[in-house]
């Protein structure tokens, strides 16, 4: 439901809405893409042990999600 209500939102606002998985997006490094739950130390702390990249933990997320759903966008429209 409130995907459904989102999406209205957003198609009003001339925005495209994409449904991403969150899961494992705030243990992936943005940077190099090695996943562990040792790279969260905290709840705000990123810092990737394979290449050493830090960031804010939620920021770091959030350039996941923001890759994958570019990335979903590309698939569709090739379709």
């Amino acid at each position: 439901m409130f995907l459904t209500i989102l999406s209205y939102k957003a198609e009003s606002a001339g925005r495209e809405l994409i449904a991403v998985n969150p899961a494992h997006t705030s243990r992936t490094c943005a940077a190099c893409g090695h996943r562990a739950k040792e790279n969260r130390l905290t709840q705000a702390e990123f810092a990737c042990t394979a290449c050493g990249h830090t960031a804010h933990a939620d920021v770091n997320a959030a350039v996941n999600i923001l890759r994958a759903g570019l990335a979903l966008r590309r698939a569709a429209r090739a379709v």
